[in-house]
């Protein structure tokens, strides 16, 4: 089992950028694959990147349309910990920001992830 501790959210302003980080515990960390998803009140979690395992796959990313360009998911294997860094804010990348871990090397579907972190809140402004 893996746990996981988002760190990172705040304040930002539009057009600004924020960098979001999911550390994990375990000794098998590398053996996950890790997504960041988002949730608004009255809204579905939606997923916005993941990063597949580093012993199957090393490491592949995936972007949802709406974060693309504007997004970079990237793991540090030293330091157990995954980051989400954001550019060019957006009001609507308002959220509650989640990391996940997955057993599977590669997953895209929050079904798919079985571990889940508290959450950090991040706010954009106009």
């Amino acid at each position: 089992e893996v746990q996981l501790v988002e760190s990172g959210g705040g304040l930002a302003q539009a057009g600004g950028s924020l960098r979001l980080s999911c550390t994990a515990s375990g000794r098998t960390y590398g053996d996950y694959a890790i997504g960041w998803f988002r949730q608004v009140p009255g809204k579905e979690r939606e997923g916005v990147a993941c990063i597949s395992t580093v012993t199957d796959s090393d490491g592949q990313t995936y972007y949802t349309d709406f974060v693309k360009g504007r997004a970079t998911i990237s793991r540090d294997n030293v330091k157990n910990t995954v980051y989400l860094q954001m550019n060019s804010l957006k009001p609507e990348d308002t959220a509650v920001y989640y990391c996940a871990a997955s057993r599977l090397a590669w997953a895209t579907n929050a079904n798919d992830y079985p571990y889940w972190g508290q959450g950090t809140q991040v706010t954009v402004s106009s």
